[in-house]
């Protein structure tokens, strides 16, 4: 039995413990102003279960007087180098630790302490991390060798009505939108925010719409994998019911034509995947105004502080003006494992410089020669 006024540190290395934690975890990750629905335990649960290696899970738990108060969401990466990195791998979009706001001042000393053990035989890697996270706390209290570099960018609007983010654009442009807007009108697309009960059928219908809208145009691979349906049917419907995400569709006529999965937390929602039939193109519907449109409204009506357009600078997400904001790599590590720590910087920045001069067409030019 803990005594009163203790801190207790423990690491989960067992796949069905981690599953019991789902009661604990929400608890805490309510009380995390910073956390976004990434850390949740259906997102990263469900992500160990589709994507995880057996006897690699790292996940870090503290607790003070048997209340979880932090964790850290990590797991073993097998190669050349010792690293721990984050569960949620390259499909999730932002990495973090969790941080009891009302126990901060304690939890992240205990926090920073035991990972200073686990780096002790392996680089802790934690990718994209946002700028206001709370695995920042932990790498400005770090003891040893600890490096930063910069990861994805991620573009973000004020969470605003959509008439307000037309108001934001010069004149030529806002006009534009506000034309695409009212062809929309026009054509009676309307909203249907689906139930809990009926995600796993919406699901499927946004992949299949996914697929057909990305076919011939290099869709991403993973998207069209069974782990990453099987993945998204186990998170989302209890991520639905928890008010962590959202799945609407897009009728006309009575036929869906376009699905969307936005995720949601206290700080920022963000449109995650979506689907359109080709017909939309074809008929010159501007998808990206429709998502936008229903994003806006959602985002603004909770009262977020940002919406998310989540990683990449695709073309379609500067025409709204949005503001870059660049997550963060951290590396921290021990004596024992600066070596590795060095490697592994050394390589992100020459990756880094190399897909610079690639996409410095001039750079580009000279090498061809």
């Amino acid at each position: 039995m803990t005594r009163p006024g203790t801190w207790e540190v423990t690491v989960c290395r067992d796949d069905g413990e981690f599953g019991r934690l789902a009661g604990e975890w929400a608890a805490l990750y309510r009380q995390c102003a910073t956390a976004t629905p990434f850390q949740s335990h259906s997102w990263l649960h469900s992500w160990w279960v589709s994507y995880g290696t057996p006897g690699c899970l790292r996940v870090v738990l503290v607790r003070r007087d048997g209340r979880l108060v932090a964790a850290a969401p990590l797991r073993r990466v097998r190669g050349p180098l010792p690293v721990l990195t984050h569960l949620g791998g390259a499909i999730t979009d932002y990495s973090d630790v969790l941080v009891d706001d009302a126990h901060a001042d304690g939890a992240v000393p205990v926090l920073t302490a035991a990972l200073g053990r686990l780096a002790r035989t392996a680089v802790i890697d934690l990718r994209e991390v946002r700028a206001e996270a709370a695995a920042q706390r932990v790498y400005a209290l770090w003891r040893g060798p600890r490096h930063r570099l910069p990861d994805s960018v991620c573009m973000e609007l004020p969470a605003a009505p959509i008439d307000e983010l037309v108001g934001r654009l010069p004149s030529s442009r806002a006009q534009r939108a506000r034309s695409k807007l009212r062809k929309l009108d026009r054509l009676g697309i309307e909203e249907h925010v689906v139930p809990a009960a009926e995600v796993p059928g919406a699901l499927r219908r946004l992949l299949d719409l996914h697929q057909r809208q990305w076919a011939d145009r290099g869709v991403t691979p993973e998207h069209l994998r069974p782990r990453f349906a099987e993945h998204l049917q186990r998170a989302v419907r209890s991520m639905v019911e928890s008010g962590d995400a959202m799945v609407t569709e897009f009728r006309m006529a009575g036929d869906v034509v376009a699905a969307d999965l936005t995720l949601m937390s206290p700080l920022l929602s963000g449109g995650y995947l979506y689907g359109a039939d080709p017909l939309l193109r074809d008929s010159k519907v501007d998808v990206a105004t429709l998502l936008l449109r229903n994003g806006a409204r959602e985002s603004s009506a909770s009262g977020r502080a940002r919406l998310s357009l989540l990683r990449g600078r695709e073309p379609y997400k500067s025409h709204w003006r949005p503001e870059p904001a660049v997550n963060q790599r951290l590396l921290l590590a021990r004596r024992r494992t600066a070596v590795p720590l060095l490697l592994l910087a050394g390589c992100a920045a020459g990756r880094r410089w190399a897909a610079d001069r690639l996409r410095d067409r001039t750079w580009v030019r000279r090498l061809r020669k």
